[in-house]
């Protein structure tokens, strides 16, 4: 038992986990709706990456594992990092020596980005794209995620409200 997040038996296409996102999100009025103005967001993001699905390492408690990465010239300065597995032996080779209890779960791409945004600790995701090579990966930082967000809630928020008094005169 991996996730809360129903697994199906072939990766979800990409308008599928954002309808799956706003589906299982808490209902509370707000959350649905702002799933909903990011999606385009995710979407772009996540059709950047070759996959539609990665394998995130979580712990017993569902929790995702964070890697604490620093730079060499200046060990002060550090990251926490979520690696994403194009497979779920990639995953299990990275962490071969590690903890027991660590597993690999499939996740879908965009609930990836989106709970990057819930993660206060991360600094960003590494993604894998090509199964058996770890040395190169795509990273989205958090902060660059946040900034496409805040400008696409701003595109939205200065957008023209379409109301009667924008509709043409000959509409029937």
């Amino acid at each position: 038992m991996c996730s809360q997040i129903p697994h199906p038996i072939a990766p979800m296409e990409l308008d599928e986990q954002i309808n799956n996102l706003i589906d299982n999100a808490p209902q509370d009025g707000t959350t649905p709706q702002a799933i909903e103005a990011i999606a385009p967001v995710l979407k772009l993001l996540a059709s950047q990456l070759n996959h539609l699905e990665y394998y995130i390492l979580q712990n017993l408690d569902q929790g995702w594992v964070l890697t604490t990465l620093s730079n060499r010239a200046n060990p002060d300065l550090e990251k926490n990092v979520i690696y994403a597995f194009p497979t779920v032996q990639d995953a299990a080779n990275f962490h071969s020596d590690w903890d027991p209890q660590l597993m690999a779960c499939g996740v879908p791409v965009t609930h990836i980005l989106f709970q990057m945004l819930a993660i206060d600790t991360v600094t960003s995701t590494v993604f894998f794209d090509t199964p058996g090579n770890l040395a190169v990966g795509s990273e989205v930082s958090r902060e660059d995620l946040r900034n496409l967000i805040q400008a696409q809630l701003q595109q939205i928020r200065s957008a023209p409200k379409s109301d009667s008094n924008n509709l043409p005169p000959d509409i029937a």
